[in-house]
């Protein structure tokens, strides 16, 4: 046998009985035997470094990575799940979808742990890791390939199984995900390793794993006990993929991913409801933690269908076990402010540990909540993390008290600008509506230039704290006035994109930016307001029914309820937003420079415009529009955009290098049209 031959067979051998080991729990040779394989890999590799490939097992513990991780968008949304905090929230949820579609009715429920771990993605090309990365934002997350590499129950080839798998095509492009998780026992003895080498101890095992998968160093990476569990096919190009989720775990299973082995199928809501609660009081006896299960429609079309609400699907649910509950000492009430000016209490803690971390912070919701349980600063509290993710404070342990615990009263001003804060009747929130207000600004800038807004590129967090910090932006109206001066003196030698380009340049984009922003239309600058109860779409109507902003300015609360979907409070809070002396001056300010869009009465227009009534999809790179503009010009025609493509889509906007959705609107018989068509459309 030739030695490139010899090579070869190691790896194929070295990662069988990885898997073996790391997935199976089922070692086939000793530890001794697996060692001088592996030696004689590396000797192999010193010889002919040229020889190496990605799924050699020598490339699990990777080199250094560069000083910041990359970001890479999924090829799909990575999405989280709704909540459910028992059986009949389950069962709510079963019926809103029922509602939808009646073959609900005949479904199949599959139910799978929910692990406290870390949500990853890993791409294979043709049938090699190539690529992992973080959930990050659900559609953009951080490649973590070079540490994830370190990870041995990641097969860095598959098929790893060979004997159940040789039936089976593996894709072309396969793009999976699985949760990353450190076990209990692995956790536990990695503590009491560092605590006999007087190193510091880690709380939890989720951010340990968490912590370890982001370290610059991998081979820092590779020393913790780091494993998987795979659930989930995102996308897959080349070779047949089931459409049931119980089949897909079987298919994971086939193809090597490890795979827990706590799922179950049913014929019927109820019994999935009756298995997950048995996990309430047994979840110890899972490896990992979990914080609940997972009960999932069988049916993945099915599933597909049903669409979403927000960015949870609506074909599962996740099944929340009750949290864990402490007690403490409220030390005092902290208020912080808002974006949009609402005051927001939350409880100042003697530190507690709750399921593995120390909380000294807790929500108490709001100004109602704390008088309604009659909290006080000095009492004994009862916390609760909710979800085991957000802590907050349940109530007051009365028969701790001494009679020295102190009433708590809402402020009357603003803890950051000391104007007086609003209080409309019937809502719980304060607010502050000074939009000079120094704790709201940098939020606010930030708001104002954001993509959903005036998207003005390039001026990020950084930019914008030391724009204020040194005196040039008090206002988003002076994002107009600035220079090239003034951003250059924002830009140090320590930001991360003077890397790549010089601050010159950076400064060039960012004035090129402001000035296309100007063009922005007046949904779009209402939006970037920041107006109390004014989102994309209220803006979106408010435009419709107003020219300009000083007309808008002028209208009064009965004139504003006329559009669907105000109220009297949002109408009271336009109103006075457009009221305040301070926030008159900014769009005074926005006048002079010239940022004041008009929205033109199109007459004789039918209802609804040329889109009325139609539901678009876009996908890909468009020629001239972006994103966000091809959404604006569909909704100012009438038109719905939204994220999935469904039987209900009228129509897919195709541009360059389109993700899924064409294969999903190809399948449904949906119209595929492309940036030229759609203006045709709107004739």
């Amino acid at each position: 046998m030739d030695t490139k031959t010899r090579y070869e067979k190691l790896v194929r051998e070295l990662n069988f009985h990885l898997h073996r080991y790391h997935v199976l729990d089922a070692p086939l040779i000793s530890d001794a035997e697996y060692d001088n394989l592996y030696n004689e890999l590396k000797r192999i590799e010193a010889a002919h470094p040229d020889w190496v490939t990605p799924d050699s097992p020598s490339q699990r513990a990777g080199a250094k990575a560069a000083d910041r991780f990359a970001k890479t968008r999924h090829p799909a949304p990575i999405l989280s799940l709704a909540n459910a905090f028992g059986a009949d929230d389950t069962r709510a949820w079963f019926e809103r979808i029922r509602k939808l579609d009646a073959r609900v009715e005949q479904a199949q429920f599959v139910v799978e742990p929910k692990i406290d771990g870390l949500s990853v993605v890993l791409h294979y090309r043709e049938g090699v890791f190539t690529q992992g990365a973080t959930r990050g934002d659900g559609e953009i997350g951080e490649d973590i390939t070079i540490n994830l590499r370190t990870v041995r129950s990641i097969p860095l080839k598959i098929p790893v199984n060979r004997k159940q798998s040789s039936a089976i095509r593996v894709p072309d492009y396969l793009v999976v995900r699985g949760e990353v998780f450190i076990p209990i026992k692995e956790f536990e003895a990695l503590n009491q390793r560092l605590a006999e080498a007087g190193e510091k101890t880690y709380l939890n095992p989720r951010n340990t794993a968490a912590g370890s998968l982001r370290q610059l160093d991998p081979a820092l990476t590779a020393a913790r006990p780091i494993t998987l569990l795979v659930y989930q096919i995102v996308h897959a190009e080349g070779g047949g993929i089931p459409t049931s989720q119980w089949k897909i775990l079987e298919y994971l299973r086939a193809l090597g991913f490890p795979v827990t082995d706590a799922a179950q199928r049913f014929d019927n809501l109820e019994d999935a409801i009756a298995y997950t609660e048995t996990w309430d009081t047994r979840r110890d006896q899972l490896s990992y933690e979990v914080d609940g299960m997972v009960v999932k429609l069988d049916d993945l079309d099915l599933a597909a269908e049903l669409g979403f609400v927000g960015k949870d699907p609506r074909g599962a649910i996740a099944f929340k076990f009750p949290a864990r509950e402490v007690t403490t000492t409220l030390e005092g009430v902290g208020v912080a402010v808002g974006r949009t000016g609402v005051l927001t209490p939350y409880a100042i803690l003697k530190a507690v540990e709750i399921g593995g971390v120390i909380v000294e912070r807790a929500t108490l919701h709001n100004f109602d909540y704390i008088a309604e349980k009659d909290i006080r600063v000095g009492d004994r509290v009862l916390v609760k993390r909710a979800g085991e993710v957000i802590p907050y404070i349940i109530g007051p342990v009365v028969g701790a008290r001494s009679g020295k615990e102190k009433a708590y009263k809402p402020p009357t001003t603003c803890p950051a600008c000391n104007q007086p804060v609003e209080h409309f009747e019937g809502e719980v929130a304060w607010y502050c509506v000074n939009a000079a207000c120094p704790a709201q600004l940098a939020r606010n800038i930030e708001h104002f230039v954001s993509r959903g807004a005036m998207d003005i590129v390039g001026m990020g967090t950084k930019i914008v704290e030391k724009l204020i910090e040194a005196g040039r932006i008090g206002d988003a109206a002076d994002v107009f006035t600035l220079t090239r001066e003034d951003i250059l003196e924002s830009v140090t030698k320590k930001d991360r994109k003077v890397e790549k380009e010089p601050p010159g340049k950076i400064a060039e984009n960012l004035l090129a930016a402001i000035e296309a922003s100007r063009m922005r239309p007046l949904n779009r600058l209402i939006a970037a307001l920041g107006i109390r109860g004014v989102g994309e779409t209220l803006a979106g109507d408010l435009a419709r029914s107003f020219p300009d902003l000083g007309v808008l300015a002028k209208a009064s609360a009965e004139d504003l309820q006329q559009i669907e979907g105000i109220g009297p409070n949002i109408a009271e809070g336009i109103v006075d937003w457009f009221g305040r002396e301070a926030n008159r001056t900014v769009l005074a300010k926005l006048k002079r420079a010239g940022v004041w869009p008009k929205t033109p009465k199109a007459e004789g227009a039918k209802p609804g415009g040329a889109f009325g009534g139609l539901t678009f999809v876009v996908t890909g790179t468009l020629p001239t529009f972006s994103r966000d503009d091809a959404k604006d010009f569909i909704e100012s025609n009438g038109g719905k955009v939204t994220d999935s493509v469904s039987r209900k889509t009228s129509y897919l906007v195709l541009g360059e290098n389109p993700g899924s959705k064409l294969d999903k609107a190809k399948s449904l018989g949906v119209k595929i049209i492309g940036e030229e068509e759609l203006m045709r459309l709107a004739g």
